[in-house]
């Protein structure tokens, strides 16, 4: 019936297993969890192997790292149900309900079904930039994300067919973080995928650091890059390489790539130490896609 599929790395996924693991039990259907570590050999993997010890439950470790999307389509490879939810190994269950909620969502009308995220009420200054960006830009309800369906999934909290997952997978190329899930959102687009937005979030357990959350910026940010120069994806689907390509055709993209240079050490101790202001984060987010989008 359902594979629950938790890519993680270097964290301890031994709460939201157990959650998982009580909630499916009770559920009574047939389920599997798989949880693979993706190459970090952190000691917390010596806690985590401990869950092989639940039952249908396994924990590997893989040897190398591979990045999310390639982790994700492992998972998905070892995998023997109909269908698949992932959630990201950093998440928490904060429904007891939570399973119920999918299972009692599933038609044949729907292929994909998203439940949404949420982040915590308070964090401590140093996770605020994360926090903020999640709060303000991703914690949407069913409602206001069933607005632009493919554009307002992310496929952490995700439950979808195998069938579909073969029919789509993940970008193999990409192996760094950022935008895996909006290519997968796009190829479900063409396929005209219907998805049924619900309310039944996951709460982001482990808001980033400001200096990580600025480094996996810049790592998706590269990723997007790629994104771009392969023709992977029409840019009228992402606003903000929508906003790019305006930006080039008045040539202002050079006018940000300089500015990079001057803002850039200052941006990144402000958005580090200071203020968690949106406004700096998205001109340096843009001033640092300008300045990599003139390499070749």
């Amino acid at each position: 019936m359902l594979s629950v599929l938790i890519p993680t790395y270097n964290y301890d996924v031994t709460n939201l297993v157990n959650s998982l693991h009580q909630q499916l039990i009770t559920s009574k259907i047939p389920f599997e969890i798989l949880v693979f570590d993706d190459g970090s050999n952190s000691e917390l993997n010596t806690k985590n192997d401990k869950l092989n010890a639940l039952s249908s439950t396994t924990f590997k470790s893989l040897i190398k790292n591979v990045g999310l999307s390639n982790n994700r389509n492992l998972l998905a490879e070892a995998s023997q149900f109909d269908y698949l939810l992932f959630i990201d190994g950093d998440s928490l269950i904060i429904s007891d309900h939570y399973i119920t909620n999918y299972l009692n969502s599933i038609t044949p009308e729907f292929a994909i079904i998203y439940g949404g995220r949420i982040h915590p009420e308070e964090v401590p200054n140093n996770r605020r930039l994360r926090w903020k960006y999640g709060k303000q830009r991703e914690d949407l309800t069913a409602k206001q994300r069933a607005q632009y369906p493919y554009k307002c999934i992310f496929c952490n909290n995700t439950l979808m067919s195998k069938t579909v997952f073969n029919n789509i997978g993940f970008e193999k190329t990409l192996n760094q973080y950022g935008h895996e899930d909006t290519l997968f959102a796009y190829q479900a687009s063409l396929l005209n995928i219907a998805i049924l937005h619900i309310n039944n979030p996951i709460l982001h357990g482990d808001v980033d650091f400001n200096d990580v959350f600025l480094g996996k910026t810049k790592k998706g940010l590269q990723n997007l890059n790629y994104i771009y120069k392969s023709g992977f994806i029409p840019i009228t689907f992402i606003p903000f390489l929508d906003y790019f390509t305006t930006l080039k055709k008045l040539r202002l993209n050079y006018v940000l790539a300089f500015l990079y240079y001057l803002i850039n050490p200052i941006a990144q101790y402000i958005l580090k130490t200071k203020q968690t202001s949106l406004y700096l984060f998205d001109l340096f987010r843009i001033s640092y896609f300008c300045h990599i989008n003139l390499k070749p």
